[in-house]
């Protein structure tokens, strides 16, 4: 996919509406992780070195619409002016208003305030999108993590302004669809997380392309009951449980492995501190459920990751955040992160494991999209590429 180039766009003495993603964790009235932050630092910096005066826009949590403090981007505002040394001026609303952005001169950047406290940036109302639009003269994108939504922000300015995709789009765009293109063999993919439902689409559209396809975590419980394992009180989604086995039986027919754990770590309830065991698939107790993977498959998925060219990790292989049941994403990690390939780890809770055990520093992309980088994986069209493919102000 070729997006509108930033270089394209005259931005001296303009300004510039970026939509980027700040929608960072908070705590206490402060960014806890600002790595979606750092992300959008090169566009701005661009921007800003070409004479732009520079308007930022986001969304962060879900406000339903409402003005909701505990939502504000204020903590995001202080996080960027910090990173930038210099100040960034947080607008009222949304929208603006127009008079709370007067004064501003090129060099100077300005954070309208969460885009969800109107209800019709989700509603993608094209009176909410020509009123952002009025704000500049030209629109970049480069919130990746949102451009799957076919909202106002990101599916209707691009149609009201010249516009273009800044570097952080550019680059998850060109990485993922160097994996759907022509990855280096062999093409490893980890699948992880809690919903087999979320990542059937991936596994789908990579049967083709990858060598292997490893599944860990609470998805991995339907593909071993599609397989024919008693897995006791694990959590399954049986109505995927027919659409799995034919994914199983292609698999085959296609002659890619599809990666199964052979041991788990296991627990008679779902709580942080229940006593943990590792057992073998073929042994789960009927009073237990499988919260991690265990030793044994750890080690089976070793032999595919130290061999592979390319790498995709998305999703953590058990409950990450109870140390009973993270050593299964910690070591995965670790072997990702140690890989002699080229290493691609989608956003959401694998890039939160990568940064809880140190790691986020030694891969080769670290993507800021957790819907995004899964629907793009999938082949899906995503509302807010394709309007800036379509767009320029037409």
């Amino acid at each position: 996919m070729k997006l509108p180039a930033i270089d394209s766009l005259d931005v001296n003495g303009k300004r510039v509406l970026v939509r980027v993603d700040f929608n960072v964790p908070l705590k206490a009235g402060q960014v806890t992780d600002d790595m979606r932050i750092r992300a959008a630092l090169p566009t701005i910096q661009h921007l800003l070195d070409r004479g732009a005066t520079v308007i930022c826009c986001s969304h962060l949590g879900r406000p339903k619409g409402k003005v909701d403090p505990q939502f504000s981007l204020e903590p995001a505002a202080r996080a960027l002016a910090d990173l930038l040394q210099k100040p960034v001026r947080l607008t009222e609303a949304a929208n603006g208003p127009p008079e709370d952005l007067e004064g501003m001169e090129r060099g100077d950047v300005a954070l309208l305030q969460n885009l969800r406290y109107d209800p019709r940036e989700e509603a993608n109302d094209p009176e909410f999108s020509a009123e952002l639009a009025a704000l500049a003269d030209v629109y970049v994108c480069d919130a990746f993590g949102a451009v799957h939504r076919a909202h106002a922000s990101v599916a209707g300015v691009p149609k009201l302004l010249p516009s273009a995709a800044g570097a952080l789009l550019h680059k998850e765009v060109d990485v993922l669809s160097r994996l759907l293109g022509g990855p280096e063999q062999p093409f490893v993919v980890i699948l992880g997380g809690s919903k087999v439902s979320d990542k059937l689409g991936i596994v789908k559209n990579l049967l083709g392309k990858a060598d292997s396809i490893l599944i860990g975590g609470a998805m991995a419980n339907t593909f071993l009951a599609a397989d024919g394992h008693d897995i006791g009180k694990s959590r399954i989604e049986a109505e995927r449980l027919d659409e799995v086995k034919q994914i199983l039986a292609e698999a085959k027919e296609v002659g890619v492995q599809i990666g199964l754990p052979n041991d788990v770590v296991v627990a008679t309830e779902f709580a942080e501190n229940a006593p943990a065991s590792a057992v073998d698939v073929d042994r789960i107790p009927p009073d237990s459920m499988a919260l991690d993977i265990g030793p044994n498959t750890v080690y089976s998925f070793s032999e595919w990751i130290r061999v592979a060219k390319t790498v995709l990790w998305n999703g953590p292989m058990g409950v990450f955040e109870w140390e009973n049941f993270a050593a299964g994403t910690k070591e995965v990690a670790k072997l990702v992160a140690e890989a002699e390939a080229f290493t691609v780890v989608g956003g959401g809770d694998s890039a939160a494991a990568l940064a809880m055990f140190g790691l986020e520093g030694n891969v080769n992309h670290l993507s800021t999209g957790g819907g995004a980088s899964l629907e793009f994986l999938e082949g899906r069209p995503l509302p807010g590429l394709e309007a800036l493919n379509k767009g320029g102000g037409e």
